[in-house]
């Protein structure tokens, strides 16, 4: 009995073989393992996956409307990961609606370009800043956290994301250039959200400290 390929592969077979205008594709996973079933569906749980026994049915989408294909990707990478095995199947796709999508929709600004539109607007001698990105899924938290690490990533109370420093010349913080190589890995893992500035100050001259210090929700940042 030959062994089936990795869902990653399956998943990439299927992309090569989409027609260039899709939309969305709704796909079928039937496992191997009945026993698999429950774990399964919760990997699955971001796509909303529709179970019955070992069929588990779902959707991927070209745009944000639904599940990205990179989503799915690392969903089927988890499963992997965990040994479970089984048959992904296309079994259908919508045409069409993606056109619509792609006249409506404007491209989406990557987050090293929200960086750079955001520091570009800073004053000429800008020294500090308190900075956020705000992740669009929860799925991506646990990756951006080790892509982001150099920038010493925080989590907060509030929106999905993390909070980081950054020092333009000296002091505590990610350099602006670390910091933008960061973001970059993120676009390039097509990790999703924003960026913005939180607060900023300008020339400062920290004698005898590793920079200024943020009070925010009565504790230092």
């Amino acid at each position: 009995m030959l062994r089936l390929m990795r869902l990653v592969e399956q998943w990439r077979e299927i992309l090569g073989e989409l027609p260039s205008g899709w939309g969305r594709a709704q796909l079928r996973l039937t496992l191997e393992d009945a026993g698999d079933g429950a774990r399964a569906a919760a990997v699955l749980a971001p796509v909303t996956p529709a179970r019955r026994g070992t069929v588990l049915n779902f959707y991927a989408a070209r745009r944000e409307s639904g599940a990205l294909p990179e989503l799915v990707m690392r969903l089927l990478a988890r499963l992997d990961r965990e040994g479970i095995r089984g048959r992904l199947e296309l079994l259908r796709t919508d045409e069409g609606e993606v056109e619509a999508a792609l006249v409506e929709q404007p491209v989406r600004s990557t987050l090293a370009a929200e960086w750079d539109e955001l520091v570009g607007a800073l004053p000429p001698d800008w020294s500090d800043l308190y900075g956020e990105i705000e992740l669009t899924s929860t799925d991506y938290l646990e990756r951006a956290a080790l892509l982001l690490a150099p920038v010493n990533p925080a989590r907060y109370g509030g929106p999905v994301g993390f909070r980081f420093r950054v020092a333009r010349r000296f002091g505590y913080g990610a350099s602006p250039e670390m910091t933008r190589r960061c973001l970059e890995r993120l676009d390039q893992e097509a990790i999703r959200g924003h960026v913005r500035i939180l607060r900023a100050l300008s020339d400062t001259k920290p004698v005898a400290t590793q920079g200024p210090v943020w009070y925010v929700g009565g504790r230092s940042v």
